[in-house]
């Protein structure tokens, strides 16, 4: 759980808001914002950049 720890803190710090980490099995690495999947290792086939999924949730305002 380190880079969902390390994602965690960037979005505290960034945005100010609180995170839940929900642990899971074979290599699931989503992030869910207000009901709507915004990262997905599944669909990527990758883990988000550091700042990649803060700098998307910061364009949606």
């Amino acid at each position: 759980l380190p880079r969902a720890s390390s994602l965690a803190v960037e979005l505290q710090e960034g945005l100010g808001v609180e995170s839940e980490i929900v642990a899971g099995g074979g290599g699931i690495f989503d992030v869910v914002v207000d009901g709507e999947l915004v990262f997905s290792k599944d669909v990527t086939g990758r883990f988000p950049e550091d700042g990649e999924v803060l700098e998307h949730l910061q364009g949606r305002g």
